[in-house]
């Protein structure tokens, strides 16, 4: 992919400017933009993409700076400006919208994505109390938010108790603290009700888990009104598709936690008997 040097350019000044950059990436970026003037703009470009490597391989780099350092090596992310502006638009008629939390957002948009019904499902952050937070605030649990999505559903094709019944498998409800290998209250699961008639069902649907007596601790689940729900950065929506090789890597090692736990939980509710 050919790459435009005034694009480039305005791009890599938007991340300086960026708040969510972290300093050493925006150093880098500066000497990128004030390079010497009898440096070609492949030069200038080579030199800050070697270092961002580092980490980018590490995938330690923020979110937004990931962005364009998967574009100037030729791996441009998929724009998402079109489904989070489906987020901002007022439900159509048939529309609602749901909001879970189960730990690392990334792994809970597959799940939903691929069902009929679904309009679009947005990964983002809610339940804190900062605007516009970051996914460095937030992993670095200073805002009080939960990594969730958010499913805008059409209400003739797939219900809201669809819904949570699938979330319910999906996650660990016994562990409050995160889920599988994503630790901290910042992966706690929740449900996030919008109104008394999902509050209904999402307290009906939790009460029916622990009447199965399926685990041995307690389901920690929590039901709480929705608040703001802010969009994650680009590089966190569709993550599934656009990270096959690292999301299946994360996806297999739920799948054996959970089989994990299941056969447990069997074994655990035959000796109570």
């Amino acid at each position: 992919m050919r790459l435009n040097p005034d694009d480039i350019q305005q791009e890599i000044y938007n991340l300086i400017l960026n708040p969510a950059t972290r300093e050493w990436e925006r150093e880098l970026l500066v000497q990128a933009k004030n390079g010497q003037s009898d440096v070609s703009f492949r030069e200038h470009l080579d030199i800050l993409n070697n270092g961002l490597k580092p980490l980018a391989t590490r995938n330690n780099l923020t979110p937004d700076v990931m962005d364009f350092y998967l574009k100037i090596n030729g791996e441009p992310q998929t724009d998402s400006r079109d489904k989070l502006a489906l987020h901002t638009a007022p439900n159509p008629p048939y529309q609602e919208r749901a909001i879970f939390a189960g730990g690392c957002f990334w792994c809970m948009v597959e799940p939903f994505d691929t069902r009929p019904g679904i309009v679009a499902v947005i990964s983002g952050y809610t339940g804190g109390n900062w605007k516009q937070p970051t996914y460095d605030q937030v992993v670095g649990q200073y805002t009080g938010h939960v990594e969730a999505v958010e499913i805008l559903f059409d209400t003739r094709l797939i219900t809201y108790q669809q819904l949570v019944d699938i979330y319910w498998q999906l996650i660990d409800p016994t562990d409050d603290l995160g889920q599988v290998d994503d630790r901290g209250e910042n992966y706690r699961p929740v449900i996030f009700v919008n109104d008394e008639k999902q509050r209904q069902i999402a307290e009906q649907s939790k009460e029916a888990v622990i009447a199965s007596h399926r685990y041995s601790k307690p389901i920690v689940v929590g039901i709480e009104n929705a608040t703001t729900f802010w969009p994650a950065e680009n590089f966190h929506q569709d993550f599934y598709k656009k990270n096959k090789i690292r999301y299946r890597k994360i996806k297999q090692s739920r799948q054996l936690y959970f089989l994990s736990q299941r056969l447990t939980n069997r074994i655990h509710k035959l000796f109570r008997k």
